[in-house]
């Protein structure tokens, strides 16, 4: 819970804690959910970065004025930027390397 203390702007009781841990297991269960139905549906059986960005998208936390890649830097630590942000360094060399579609 020490996530969602971060991000309330109030003070919470703990009384609501045990509701909000159950709010977050089906929260999270219906998106690994999400998750497998995209990649079934995309005949795979693996869940790619491109399901995470749909998602995101169809639940507005994705749009054309706030990209992933700004998401990104706003809540991820600066190390998780290397890993999912590709950047051009010198002989045109990009990091990470493309996912092959």
């Amino acid at each position: 819970m020490s996530v969602f203390k971060h991000f309330a702007k109030t003070k919470v009781s703990t009384d609501v804690y045990p509701v909000l841990k159950e709010i977050m297991e089906l929260y999270f269960d219906r998106l690994a959910d999400d998750f497998e139905m995209f990649a079934a549906h995309a005949k795979r059986k693996t869940i790619e970065v491109e399901d995470v960005e749909l998602l995101m998208r169809r639940q507005g936390f994705v749009t054309d004025s706030m990209p992933v890649n700004v998401l990104i830097e706003k809540y991820l630590p600066m190390e998780s930027w290397k890993l999912l942000i590709p950047v051009a360094t010198s002989g045109n060399y990009v990091i990470p390397k493309p996912r092959r579609k």
